[in-house]
């Protein structure tokens, strides 16, 4: 059996792990976010959304479905992977996928589409909930799929990173809680920069959430404050360093062979 075949097969195999490992407690994995989504819609989109009107020339129930699908997204792919990683290393198991001939950008393709599957997953469970609150088309199915993807790799290549540097089960919490959850509310998932003021319009232009809740919010509705060229620029970019970092950290053996 040649080098080729034994890559997809170690990747199929870690790939199986991680998407029985959410599937089998979907109750805990998959469930919540289409609960949380829908208190959103009611919250938010209902009761607030009825006194603001329209945004971007849609009902704001309408304006908010792209940003509470792509940040149950985005939540899902990082906690799936950082989760998962750290219990390997807690476990003592990663030491049986470094001793083993897989190289480690099969390692990190496999632990990375896991996140996306549960991503995607999430995803799809937040949208069928949020079509029995609002009634939204898709202006581009292309570019839709296209951000919602990259989106689930980013994170989840930031949970990776935050897997390998964690070392207790502390650590898997403070960048969801202290990083992410903040850049998430501030990207755009519930308003329109447009409505800021000049100077923190300029601020928010360095939340990289910014450009894929409104790429996708583009691809959706057909409205965004962001470049679309631009957008796919930033997340690309991202996406690279993420994984070069990613790749780097599993060569050296940083927080794991130590």
């Amino acid at each position: 059996m040649n080098q080729a075949s034994l890559n997809r097969i170690a990747f199929q195999t870690i790939l199986t792990k991680e998407i029985l490992r959410f599937m089998r407690i979907w109750v805990q994995t998959v469930v919540p976010p289409g609960i949380t989504t829908a208190l959103y819609f009611v919250i938010f989109g209902a009761l607030i959304g009825e006194r603001i009107g329209e945004m971007g020339g849609y009902r704001y129930m309408e304006f908010i479905v792209p940003g509470l699908i792509l940040m149950s997204v985005i939540t899902s792919s990082y906690a799936n992977v950082v989760s998962s990683f750290y219990f390997s290393k807690f476990g003592h198991h990663v030491e049986e996928l470094l001793i083993s001939p897989v190289p480690n950008w099969v390692i990190l393709a496999g632990y990375v589409g896991g996140g996306v599957a549960r991503g995607v997953v999430v995803g799809i469970v937040v949208t069928l909930v949020s079509l029995f609150f609002a009634d939204v088309g898709i202006h581009s199915y292309l570019l839709t799929l296209a951000i919602f993807v990259l989106t689930s790799v980013l994170f989840a290549l930031a949970g990776f990173i935050n897997a390998i540097f964690a070392k207790s089960f502390d650590d898997i919490s403070i960048v969801p809680t202290f990083v992410l959850t903040p850049l998430t509310y501030l990207g755009g998932v519930f308003y329109s920069i447009q409505l800021l003021p000049e100077f923190w319009q300029q601020v928010s232009l360095a939340n990289p959430v910014l450009y894929m809740v409104n790429a996708f919010r583009y691809g959706i509705l057909g409205v965004s404050d962001i470049s679309l060229g631009v957008a796919f620029g930033i997340i690309l970019l991202f996406i690279s360093v993420l994984t070069i970092f990613s790749l780097s950290l599993l060569r050296r053996g940083v927080g794991i062979k130590n």
